[in-house]
């Protein structure tokens, strides 16, 4: 049950960071080499450089902004060295538009690294009505 807390305490650090717009937190939560595959992009980001250009790139672009973020619904499975998050995600979002509210379903795979919980991969779909 330790493990479960530890993946959990991880994911819920990634996810608080995410909400309150803490960029190095957030990225610093996932490893390097971490993949990202969400359905607001067109292609698999293969490294956690390669989203954050990809966001900075939704700043300039769209100026995007996270508001908040709120999480619900969670599982956590363990496999070995390998932590699966699930969860749901309801996120306020401000664009150039204006704000939206997405509802989400997220996966998170985490890995323990150098004695952390680092997310490897995320996967990100649109939640259904």
């Amino acid at each position: 049950m330790m493990v479960e807390a530890e993946v959990r305490a991880a994911a819920e650090a990634l996810v608080q960071a995410f909400g309150r717009g803490d960029l190095e937190a957030y990225f610093g939560s996932f490893a390097e080499d971490a993949t990202f595959l969400f359905h607001t992009t067109d292609r698999l980001l293969t490294s956690t450089e390669e989203y954050r250009r990809e966001w900075a790139r939704w700043v300039a672009e769209d100026g995007f902004q996270v508001v908040s973020c709120e999480s619900t619904d969670v599982v956590v499975q363990l496999l070995g060295e390998t932590g699966v998050f699930t969860h749901r995600v309801r996120t306020t979002v401000r664009t150039n538009d204006g704000e939206d509210v997405l509802h989400e379903r997220e996966t998170i795979v985490f890995a323990r690294r150098d004695g952390r919980w680092l997310g490897v991969h995320e996967h990100l779909s649109p939640a259904p009505a």
